[in-house]
């Protein structure tokens, strides 16, 4: 993650966010790699899902385009939402370096649209197969980048012809995320008998 970029929960969320609706971004640049739900209407529920509940992550590739699909308990009731990974609306400076792309840690943030407030972050380790996908996807970008406008048509092309499960079903790799709620501090559990 960059030095330079602070992530404080109940603060702004640092980063510029260019659709400000309902729905996720998957993003790969020069701060790591990043998962950001955002949401108009969020709760305590969802926040706490969000921060400790049990996800499920999933890449699919097809035409030259890389999807994320995640699958989030207590704040989706059934079914995947995906993220496509759209490297050429970045800036060069915003492009992922190779001290980025080492990093094996996917930071995942969720933020209120409304106020364009964290409410909640974690970061996840990676398993070697996810991690090796993006690299691979990313390289082949800075080898044979496509446009914008190219990319765009291409996923708008995936999404007419494929459901989020059918991608789900053709994963190139998975990662599942286990309920992580921690645990108390000894002092506490004194207090608790």
């Amino acid at each position: 993650m960059s030095d330079y970029t602070n992530f404080e929960v109940g603060e702004k969320f640092p980063l510029p966010i260019k659709n400000q609706g309902d729905g996720a971004l998957f993003q790969v640049d020069a701060n790591g790699i990043m998962f950001i739900l955002q949401l108009s209407r969020a709760d305590i529920i969802a926040v706490e899902a969000f921060r400790t509940g049990k996800m499920e992550l999933a890449l699919y590739e097809e035409n030259g385009c890389l999807f994320l699909l995640y699958q989030i308990d207590g704040i989706f009731k059934d079914g995947w939402g995906d993220a496509p990974l759209v490297l050429p609306l970045l800036d060069a400076k915003q492009l992922p370096t190779e001290k980025s792309l080492k990093d094996p840690t996917i930071h995942l943030y969720f933020v209120d649209t409304r106020l364009q407030i964290l409410l909640a972050q974690r970061d996840v380790a990676l398993n070697d197969e996810f991690h090796n996908v993006i690299k691979r996807h990313v390289n082949a970008h800075e080898t044979a980048p496509l446009t914008a406008d190219e990319t765009i048509r291409r996923i708008h092309a995936i999404w007419g012809a494929r459901t989020t499960a059918a991608m789900r079903k053709n994963a190139a790799a998975v990662l599942e995320i286990p309920l992580n709620i921690p645990k108390a501090p000894p002092s506490m559990k004194k207090n608790l008998h």
